[in-house]
């Protein structure tokens, strides 16, 4: 399966002009072994440098692309940090033509990063379809202690090898499924702010995450049907997830309140101290949690408001510590101020109708080491570490 970017590009209804970096996505038994071909197709060559970690390099599906430079890191205590990639960088023997990661969604933020500082190409090569930053420009990275989501560079080309990503442990397939499922909190997020604030909304991307939702709901009753996984198609959903990010140049369409949880385990603030789990996993937990606080909401016929009020530093402090400087930051221009509360209030039936249900796997905190104390305040604590009007931020200017 060759994915055709070119349909998603060009004026839109919406009365924006859509551009994609990414120019050829291929989805293929045995793809790596016409690597080169399809960097021909894509118009890259010269000095080609290809970053693995030590889990990637050693993969037994794994097909080595020819390298002028191979950089192996250690994948124990590897994350998207900062200060790891620009060390990683130091290690360039010269500044390549374009690099080559090979990898998860970890490692893709090295090449992202890398590609952008740099100035050149970037090639991805998926090991894995737990995630669906493959074909983003969004870099998750942490800074200062903080997670971070920052538009940087979309890979030119992703070759996806179905034999590689299919040999993967089920729990990281898993976890995939997780990632996309969540698009039902992302999704209803985005309409909901749009209904409320008047925020840009591009129905036509909204359709591409709707699809990719729609796919990976099938594979996902197939699993538990017992069925074999349809990584192809899996594969497919991941991608096309991750073109609505690089149009959008953010994760409005892929991410919303549900994603936060995964953003918590990283950045461990009070309550947090012991999380682990995949990002899939932590999405998929948050997925449930927030669905369910949705669908109290949304028991209410009808609500109450109360006027603005800047988020409490006091609470802030004790929430998160040693972060909390970088979230108040975060919050100096709170996104709750962008329109009148009263808004909620008489659009309050729309927002009903765009609620859901939604499913996952993994699906109590406890299972990510997370204090399940936190669970009635999980709401007010996730929405704080992100300016970003969805639902859950709204439910400081509803009347409990």
């Amino acid at each position: 399966m060759i994915l055709d970017t070119s349909k998603y590009v060009g004026p839109c209804a919406c009365g924006r002009d859509h551009e994609l970096r990414t120019k050829l996505v291929v989805c293929e038994h045995g793809a790596l072994k016409n690597f080169d071909k399809y960097m021909e197709d894509a118009g890259l060559s010269g000095f080609r440098t290809v970053i693995y970690d030590t889990n990637t390099y050693n993969l037994p599906a794994i097909t080595h692309v020819k390298a002028d430079q191979e950089i192996v890191l250690e994948a124990k205590g590897l994350h998207s940090e900062k200060g790891l990639i620009e060390d990683c960088m130091t290690r360039f023997v010269r500044k390549p033509d374009y690099v080559v990661v090979v990898g998860g969604g970890t490692l893709m933020d090295f090449g992202r990063y890398s590609a952008w500082k740099l100035g050149i190409p970037f090639v991805a090569i998926p090991t894995i379809v737990s995630s669906d930053g493959f074909t983003a420009d969004i870099c998750s990275i942490i800074i200062d202690g903080q997670k971070k989501s920052i538009p940087m560079q979309a890979a030119d080309a992703v070759i996806c090898d179905i034999d590689v990503v299919a040999g993967a442990p089920m729990f990281l397939t898993i976890a995939g499924v997780q990632d996309i499922m969540a698009k039902v909190v992302s999704i209803a997020d985005w309409k909901i702010a749009h209904i409320v604030s008047g925020e840009y909304f591009c129905q036509k991307v909204c359709d591409m995450a709707q699809e990719a939702l729609d796919l990976m709901t099938k594979c996902a009753y197939d699993l538990k049907a017992g069925k074999e996984p349809d990584i192809e198609t899996m594969a497919y959903t991941q991608m096309l997830s991750g073109l609505t990010m690089q149009i959008l140049s953010n994760s409005r369409a892929a991410s919303g309140a549900e994603h936060l949880v995964a953003h918590l385990v990283e950045m461990k603030p009070r309550g947090f101290e012991n999380a682990h789990g995949l990002h899939g996993e932590c999405v998929g937990v948050g997925t449930l949690m927030v669905a369910d606080a949705y669908h109290k909401l949304a028991e209410r016929e009808t609500i109450e408001v109360k006027p603005f009020e800047p988020i409490d530093e006091e609470w802030v402090r004790w929430e998160f510590g040693d972060l909390a400087d970088g979230i108040l930051k975060e919050n100096a221009n709170d996104v709750l101020k962008t329109f009148p509360p009263e808004n909620i209030k008489a659009h309050w039936q729309e927002i009903r109708d765009v609620l859901y249900a939604a499913i996952g796997a993994k699906h109590s905190l406890e299972e990510l080491g997370i204090d399940p104390a936190v669970k009635d305040s999980f709401l007010d604590i996730s929405s704080a570490i992100r300016n970003r009007l969805t639902l859950a931020r709204m439910t400081r200017l509803i009347c409990k």
